[in-house]
């Protein structure tokens, strides 16, 4: 019989658990290591599309984010002065799929996550203050070098380690990411408003700024403030000040929400991302998730997309031909991810429009075609994927009703 194989995974995210745990399910060793000294993800929230819960049922772990996970009914998106040129009722995708979209807190996801890998224990190790910093392989496995000076075996290795991870150079070189002209500040506010019942999400466009907010949890608002800028910069200790009069005179509960977050807790990023690469991996290694091809906010498919890596290789992983399942595995999700990332590309060029008339253009143009056209588009190219991996729901019809609904 062939021996069960050893998979390395760099990163400890959301990608890397998530492979972690669909490759433990087949039966293969996993041993992952994390840069960070404690096994935690940053950041305020996710936005969760139907086809990555669908992952998440797949992967046995859906019931334990709809604990605290907020399941939409309708996503809305229009101007900062409240116009809605879109309302998506993304509360149908539970009848055609099985599964809702949901906001939830990265922490949360990421527990839920480590929890499940964790519960295997011999076969399945994570080790933290030790990050994959170089490789080398030969026709037999792995070696990956760790920042600990530790050296560790696989069959496999698996870059899950982010847009800037150690692994990608090693395959592809040394290409910088690529700036998209524009910074999130993104923060959380423990906020109970009547305007933001159980199951919100707006997406809201104005002048070369853009403001996004949904809850995460019971009274627990995820939010993001997009604006154009050179990249590299710093704020001011009175960054929320700021934040606020950017956006004085947009659709409440904007500046409310913005009121109600912690200055200290506000975070300040600049927006990377990559073109397509045509090839991600070779001999016995591969990537995964944003070290693969990292995807910009603007269609909420980036954690999507790393749960879908994830599934797709344990189905492809065999044994008896480590680096042609890898092959298969990337050709699969090349195709799958390039689209996306151009899409996501493009929309946040439009976001980032400032000249009055062309504004005026962007918000005609979307009132014309978004609900006519983009939503089924977006549910063609983004959802309908995972299809592949519906079963009959099993899971209790209530679980998906929004609270008073």
């Amino acid at each position: 019989m062939t021996r069960p194989l050893t998979a390395i995974i760099s990163g400890g995210g959301i990608g890397g658990l998530a492979a972690a745990l669909a490759l433990r399910q087949r039966g293969i060793r996993v041993r992952v290591f994390e840069r960070a000294t404690e096994l935690r993800d940053g950041g305020a929230g996710l936005h969760i599309w139907t086809n990555g819960t669908i992952a998440l049922e797949r992967l046995g772990v859906l019931r334990e984010v709809l604990d605290t996970a907020p399941v939409q009914h309708v996503t809305h998106f229009g101007t900062w002065r409240g116009d809605l040129f879109g309302a998506w009722p993304v509360g149908d995708f539970i009848d055609r799929y099985g599964c809702p979209t949901i906001a939830v807190e990265r922490s949360v996801l990421h527990r839920v996550l480590s929890a499940a890998v964790s519960a295997y224990q011999d076969d399945a190790e994570i080790r933290t203050g030790a990050a994959v910093i170089g490789f080398q392989q030969d026709t037999a496995g792995v070696t990956a070098e760790l920042s600990d000076g530790d050296r560790v075996r696989g069959d496999i290795l698996i870059g899950a380690d982010g847009i800037n991870g150690a692994v990608r150079p090693g395959l592809l070189g040394t290409r910088p990411p690529r700036y998209t002209g524009y910074i999130a500040w993104r923060g959380k506010a423990e906020l109970r408003h009547e305007k933001i019942p159980p199951g919100t999400f707006y997406a809201l466009f104005g002048p070369g700024t853009r403001f996004t907010f949904y809850d995460v949890a019971p009274g627990v608002v995820h939010w993001m403030s997009v604006a154009n800028g050179a990249p590299g910069g710093r704020d001011s200790e009175d960054v929320q000040s700021m934040l606020i009069e950017r956006h004085g005179g947009w659709m409440p509960p904007v500046t409310d929400i913005l009121a109600a977050t912690e200055p200290e807790a506000i975070i300040r990023g600049d927006v990377m991302d990559r073109p397509p690469d045509r090839r991600w991996g070779s001999g016995r290694v591969t990537l995964l998730g944003d070290a693969a091809h990292p995807i910009t906010f603007n269609i909420g498919q980036g954690a999507c997309q790393a749960l879908e890596d994830a599934l797709v290789l344990a189905e492809e992983l065999d044994a008896a031909d480590p680096v042609g399942a890898l092959r298969r595995y990337e050709r699969q999700r090349r195709a799958r991810t390039a689209g996306l990332q151009r899409v996501a590309w493009r929309i946040g060029r439009l976001g980032a429009l400032e000249d009055p008339l062309l504004i005026r253009l962007r918000e005609l143009g979307m009132r014309m075609v978004w609900p006519r056209l983009v939503f089924r588009i977006a549910e063609r190219d983004q959802i309908a994927y995972a299809a592949r991996w519906c079963t009959p729901n099993t899971l209790p019809d209530n679980i998906f009703q929004i609270d008073g609904a």
